[in-house]
């Protein structure tokens, strides 16, 4: 049996490789996703002071610090007994949606963007955010340049740091914001309102007129079950709300509150990856195939836009619903339509970020209240921009971490990517056949899940173990492996 392997796969956070396997014809008889880096981060804050966690946890990534910060806060105030004032509330949402506008930028324009603005068969050194600029004009390399910026300083302003926030605490944040930070955050979200308008209609003319990419997002569907947040009337929320979970063909399966998810979700670990394979505990775990009778399920911008019955916003509930238009389904089962998915939430951050700022109790010092009991167990559960993200904790009476379970958006859609990749594979390398190009477009299909391995996976000595084959003239191999 023949094997290809894609190493190191790119344009991603963290490190991972493909390995596809082919029969004797040279067709795919199997694919995976494979992770060699240990994770070890829970192991770690064991014994650490349970206040320093949203700090802590903040350095698991550099591009997803706010997610893990706020899952990690809001795991306090449950562990704590205390609920956050309202000032408090609006003003973590505000810093979020801060958060998920920088960072669905990253992904869309400097990550998975290339695939469609240059494409997946353009030369490797064009690949990257210099090959779209010189495809789309340094005007608009400008302005994602100058919007990922003003996601970041809105997290700033409110986090105290634009990248590794400082801001959460059980029962609130650290500071308030004055008049002239509020206008400065609405000045900022007005402009990213237009700049998400401006970047869907940029998808829609690059992609959706290009007969090659709709055939690709056609051809590749995956019929998985779905989960995110959503608030009470079934509508997308980054910040709070319920679980809630449909299957492959739109039914709701399940809605839970946090700390229900150890009721749903179970994890499956395999022998060949460093990270763990969630499912769904009641329908279990069938191994790498879709369909209503296997536990795989989908986290991210796709799996929320299909657990919601729409948009809390008015632009970006239009594109919702324009979504679903093309899609010809619902829940969408598009791989590719992750990207699309992707655009309409930031569209929808920048709007819900506008409602939050401009709320009159926004600039209000009541931001903190007092803790009601030190020990106990917290959960945390956030959208973060990739997924669900899941934080707990056990807390004992000194206020120091017993336990930590960490459950991350990348490791919820583990499974799923791999079945992604799997399908792919199967579907476009035949008789052998292979080139560059090819194996590009079967990596699209990881890249729309916008993985973080930074997050779903950690060297616990700070360095993965390497390993070295040396093969001799005279076919002897010898492996050297570092520990």
């Amino acid at each position: 049996m023949k094997k290809i392997t894609i190493d190191p796969i790119t344009r991603l956070e963290g490190h991972g490789k493909i390995e596809i396997f082919l029969n004797d014809d040279g067709n795919v008889e199997d694919a995976y996703l494979q992770i060699p880096e240990l994770r070890g981060f829970e192991k770690f804050c064991e014994g650490r002071r349970a206040e320093l966690m949203p700090q802590i946890t903040s350095r698991i990534c550099g591009v997803c610090p706010v997610a893990h910060h706020m899952a990690s806060t809001k795991a306090l105030d449950m562990a704590f007994r205390v609920e956050p004032t309202e000032t408090a509330k609006k003003l973590r949402e505000l810093m979020y949606c801060g958060y998920i506008i920088y960072d669905h930028i990253l992904h869309f324009y400097f990550l998975g963007g290339p695939d469609f603005i240059v494409g997946p068969t353009a030369p490797k050194e064009k690949r990257n955010i210099f090959g779209v600029i010189e495809k789309v004009g340094e005007e608009l390399g400008r302005e994602v340049i100058k919007h990922r910026a003003y996601g970041q300083r809105i997290t700033e302003i409110i986090g105290g740091k634009a990248t590794h926030p400082v801001c959460g605490m059980p029962g609130g944040v650290t500071k308030a914001i004055n008049e002239e930070e509020r206008q400065r955050i609405e000045n900022m979200l007005e402009s990213c309102v237009e700049f998400a308008q401006k970047s869907l209609e940029i998808f829609k003319e690059i992609v959706l007129k290009n007969d090659e990419y709709l055939k690709l997002i056609k051809e590749n569907k995956q019929y998985v079950y779905n989960m995110g947040l959503v608030d009470d009337k079934n509508r997308l929320n980054f910040y709070d709300g319920m679980v809630r979970v449909t299957s492959p063909d739109g039914e709701e399966f399940v809605k839970f509150s946090p700390e229900k998810y150890l009721e749903v979700i179970e994890e499956k670990i395999l022998p060949w990856s460093y990270v763990k394979f969630p499912y769904l505990k009641k329908v279990g775990w069938k191994g790498f195939v879709d369909g209503r009778d296997s536990g795989i399920y989908r986290v991210g911008p796709l799996g929320r836009l299909n657990v919601s019955e729409g948009m809390a916003t008015p632009l970006a509930n239009s594109e919702f619903q324009e979504f679903y238009d093309f899609a010809g389904e619902r829940p969408a089962s598009q791989v590719l339509l992750y990207h699309w998915a992707r655009l309409i939430e930031v569209l929808y951050a920048a709007e819900r970020g506008m409602e939050l700022v401009k709320d009159r109790g926004i600039t209000s010092q009541n931001i903190r209240n007092p803790i009601a009991k030190v020990g106990g167990e917290g959960i945390g559960i956030v959208e973060a921009a990739r997924g669900t993200l899941i934080h707990h904790y056990w807390v004992d009476e000194e206020g120091l971490i017993k336990k930590v379970n960490l459950i991350v958006a990348t490791t919820n859609n583990n499974a799923s990517i791999n079945l992604a990749i799997k399908r792919a594979s199967k579907n476009y390398i035949k008789g052998g056949e292979i080139s560059e190009g090819l194996l590009n477009t079967i990596e699209m299909f990881y890249r729309a899940y916008d993985p973080c391995m930074a997050c779903a996976s950690h060297a616990s000595l700070g360095t993965p173990p390497i390993e070295i084959i040396v093969h001799y003239k005279d076919g002897r191999v010898r492996r050297l492996r570092n520990t």
